[in-house]
């Protein structure tokens, strides 16, 4: 059923100011204002539970319209008690919450990466690396970057941004601060960009309840000339080439020729990146209409990362709907859990729901918005692209190792196979691991200097803690083109840890 809500004071000004775009300012209750912030909260942690047990199980398939996703009335308290890693979109989000309450708004980004980098949780691609990067002393934005960090293009920004939205409401551009802030601890371009748009949506979902006004408002704060706004802007005007048929939209996404970054997803259907899974965020929105359920299961059914593509997609309708106006299918299971507090995290819903609130006032405040009793007026902000910032774009091939035999204990060669490696192009990255019995040494760090054409380029630290390790054992970029040598050393070989090569990728400039 499409969404229907009553004429507000919010929807009276947004259609009188429907040709200048977004209204100067708006007010409303504080009730109100408190109800959206939960409504984004909440659709964000239904959308993730919906979605978790399909996530990256479908890639570059649509999950079956015949394949049934379960829910049922313990479902959000059974995920919280008994897989509680499932909500890493959310934790993630309220560690920078945390941060910003211990340390206020202003608190040093350097403090906030610190926190991050040595937090007791497993990250994956652009966090992991971004946590390496810190650990080793590489701070942001550095730690962001595309040449220390091959995940620089990944959702994981894209998916921790919902915060700086729902702090921020009506206020795109004080959002897109904040995520110049901390996007740039872990994504670059395209995965920093995927945050910035996220975070513009939600904020633009307090003063609008029009979601193709949302989706294309909040783009313009994306810069028109990045990879990343072309590719949204292709995936609207699909929507009007095909408004019956979101099928059709996945289809054109699957057929583009948007380029997978990702170490790990090169010459495989998997993909991470944010512009991928950015788009799947839209087709639910778009073809969601406004309900809740069809949204969600649009944005699952797209596949790949099919339960961060949910949490999105419901924490933005859930912001334009307000938390009381979430169906109670969704609503009763979710309150089941509101008192239990995310792992690794000092933080409830109901808790959250409270500072979520307290930072929006004071962002309110800040921003030249008043409150006077229980009424609150903000003033709605514009938005304004941030800078334009791009990866330049390579040609890449992952490569498999041949002529060795595999190391018995585990998938990839032994590093001592190969004395050196014999590449051509601009740049190179080697995937693999440490391997072994690693319980043994847990503070084992190995240090392997590597060499290019003779010259060293950089040593590796690469710690056995699976928490601190890095997400390749080495790449470098910008090589003249052509034919190359990469030598190594390890300096400080450990019995019974062997340094495993998967494979390699090479790079070319186009």
């Amino acid at each position: 059923m499409k969404l229907q809500l009553k004429l507000t004071v919010l929807s009276i000004l947004l259609a009188a100011t429907a040709l200048a775009g977004v209204p100067d300012k708006i007010t409303l209750s504080k009730a109100a204002l408190l109800n959206k912030i939960k409504g984004g909260w909440a659709g964000q942690t239904i959308g993730v539970t919906y979605g978790g047990p399909t996530e990256f199980r479908y890639k570059g398939i649509l999950i079956p319209d015949t394949t049934r996703i379960k829910w049922y009335d313990e479902y959000v308290k059974w995920y919280f008690l008994n897989k509680p890693g499932l909500y890493d979109d959310l934790y993630m989000d309220l560690t920078f919450v945390q941060e910003f309450e211990r340390l206020g708004l202003n608190a040093p980004v350097d403090s906030i990466a610190k926190s991050f980098a040595n937090a007791d949780f497993m990250l994956w691609h652009a966090n992991q690396a971004a946590r390496y990067n810190i650990l080793q002393g590489i701070m942001p934005p550095a730690s962001g970057n595309w040449k220390n960090n091959l995940h620089s293009s990944c959702i994981d920004f894209q998916i921790e941004a919902d915060f700086a939205g729902l702090m921020s409401p009506g206020m795109v551009n004080t959002a897109s601060k904040i995520c110049d802030r901390i996007g740039h601890i872990m994504n670059y371009g395209d995965g920093w960009y995927g945050g910035v748009y996220v975070a513009a949506m939600y904020t633009l979902a307090f003063v609008s309840d029009d979601i193709d006004f949302i989706i294309r408002e909040g783009l313009k704060a994306i810069p028109a000339k990045s990879h990343y706004y072309q590719c949204m802007m292709q995936v609207i005007n699909w929507s009007k080439k095909y408004p019956d048929d979101w099928k059709k939209v996945w289809n054109e996404v699957e057929n583009s020729s948007w380029r997978e970054s990702c170490p790990r997803g090169i010459d495989d259907k998997f993909n991470i990146e944010a512009t991928v899974n950015s788009a799947y965020v839209l087709i639910g929105l778009i073809y969601g209409q406004g309900d809740f359920f069809k949204t969600m299961d649009i944005a699952t059914r797209c596949g790949q990362d099919s339960d961060c593509n949910p949490s999105t997609a419901g924490g933005i309708l859930g912001v334009i709907l307000g938390y009381d106006k979430i169906p109670p299918r969704w609503l009763g299971p979710l309150q089941k859990a509101e008192d239990i507090d995310f792992q690794y995290t000092s933080m409830s819903l109901n808790e959250t729901y409270r500072v979520g609130m307290k930072h929006a006032l004071e962002e309110i405040t800040l921003n030249g918005g008043k409150i006077e009793g229980e009424n609150i007026t903000i003033r709605v902000q514009k938005p304004q692209p941030v800078k334009l910032e791009q990866a330049p774009k390579m040609v890449s091939h992952k490569i498999a190792f041949e002529g060795a035999a595999p190391f018995k204990n585990g998938r990839g060669f032994s590093m001592e196979q190969f004395p050196k490696i014999d590449f051509e192009g601009t740049g190179i990255a080697i995937n693999g691991r440490l391997n072994g019995d690693k319980s043994r040494f847990p503070d084992y760090v190995a240090e392997v200097d590597f060499k290019v054409d003779g010259h060293k380029v950089k040593t590796m630290k690469l710690p056995s803690d699976p928490l601190r390790a890095a997400t390749e054992l080495f790449w470098v970029f910008d090589l003249p083109q052509g034919k190359h040598t990469l030598e190594f050393n390890w300096k400080n070989k450990q019995e019974g840890i062997n340094i495993l090569f998967e494979n390699r990728i090479e790079y070319s400039k186009n």
